[in-house]
């Protein structure tokens, strides 16, 4: 178990957020429960309701946490409580004019989490009708997207158990056994392996290989079907994510052995473009590049990779237009794959981190096609 993060952990966290936001030039941010929240403060109310949670972050002010009075204990016990000065409220009083207003400048421009409510974000123009609102994730998209030490520590864990967890799920039956079946093992595993949540289990089994985000259903695995193994969730808090894809039966047909070595040449490629300063476009472009010149361009539908950290879906995005460029510590994935509608897909994912001089993989299972029973 890793050592909790402390109360300069989030001071610094939160002190840096402000210091981006105006460099963004926002006055400040609004930041509601969900990842960021916890990012900065440790706090994950138990229970989303329609009751305000808000931390409010402005240069002229210490950080302000609004928080219902009657879940005012649950917030006081999260890590970062210290660095944060507490405002309660009590149904029946408005907690946007008499707590959020009185703190903002109010005709301010704020940040405001993606995953804020329509009705926080409507009450807050009615009390502050002169403010205006940016979301958070396209106004500071690199806010959480460099990790430092503990939490790079923390998804190499992630990244570790879930290896661990295909290593374990080839050495289960597949054929005559329903995707959800297989989809249940990996999920047993997930969580033996230390995950407290699990997020996903994509076990796509022949033709429903061909749909990326396919959710395992009853059909029954084949001897000769060809099967995409996607899954993932969280570990001390930081996800897990990873991709292989298995041959049910000794003997995979020669087109897809082919298919399956253009797909690790692309995954290799991309990986092997990953260094600080480079765009994150081009991480894309390099393994589109290997699948297009195989004459499988058309069959490439998705990006290349999407960033990782309290959430297993973040920035920064492996895709085309995106002119970010890749900083030490960033985080994520690099998932090519090729789908033949009606027939079978193959998809290779690691999870990967840059660093000065490159990048560092924390899925390090092989990348051949596997072979289950």
């Amino acid at each position: 178990m890793p050592a909790p993060f402390t109360t300069e952990d989030f001071t610094r966290r939160m002190a840096l957020a402000v210091e981006t936001a105006a460099l963004a030039g926002l006055s400040g941010l609004v930041v509601t429960p969900g990842p960021d929240l916890v990012y900065l403060t440790g706090y994950r109310p138990t229970a989303l309701t329609e009751r305000l949670t808000a931390l409010l972050l402005t240069p002229d002010t210490e950080p302000v946490l609004v928080v219902p009075r009657l879940e005012r204990p649950d917030a006081e016990a999260a890590p970062g409580a210290a660095a944060v000065r507490f405002t309660d409220w009590t149904d029946g009083t408005d907690p946007y004019r008499e707590a959020v207003a009185p703190v903002l400048d109010p005709a301010g421009c704020y940040g405001i989490s993606d995953s804020a409510w329509a009705l926080h974000l409507l009450a807050l123009q009615e009390a502050l009708p002169d403010s205006r609102y940016a979301s958070l994730t396209q106004a500071l998209p690199m806010l959480r997207a460099v990790k430092d030490p503990d939490e790079l520590e923390r998804l190499a864990a992630a990244g570790g158990a879930a290896d661990a967890t295909y290593r374990r799920i080839l050495e289960v039956p597949f054929a005559g056994r329903t995707e959800n079946e297989v989809a249940a093992d990996l999920a047993a595993l997930l969580l033996e392996y230390g995950h407290s949540q699990v997020d996903f289990t994509v076990v796509g089994s022949g033709p429903n290989g061909a749909n990326p985000h396919h959710e395992a259903d009853d059909r029954v695995i084949q001897e000769g079907d060809t099967v995409v193994l996607d899954f993932g969730g969280l570990k001390d808090g930081y996800g897990s994510d990873t991709t292989r894809t298995v041959h049910v039966g000794e003997d995979a047909p020669d087109e897809v052995t082919e298919v399956h070595e253009v797909v690790r040449l692309a995954q290799q490629a991309a990986f092997e473009a990953v260094r600080p300063g480079v765009e994150c476009q081009e991480i894309d472009r390099a393994a589109r590049a290997v699948i297009t010149e195989a004459g499988y361009g058309e069959y490439f539908i998705h990006r290349t990779g999407h960033g990782i950290g309290l959430t297993t879906h973040e920035p920064p995005y492996m895709v085309e237009g995106e002119k970010q460029q890749l900083v030490p510590g960033m985080c994520f994935s690099i998932e090519p794959g090729i789908y033949l509608p009606g027939r079978f897909g193959v998809r290779i994912e690691d999870i990967v981190t840059v660093t000065p001089h490159g990048g560092r993989r924390f899925n390090n299972t092989p990348h051949d096609l596997g072979t289950v029973a």
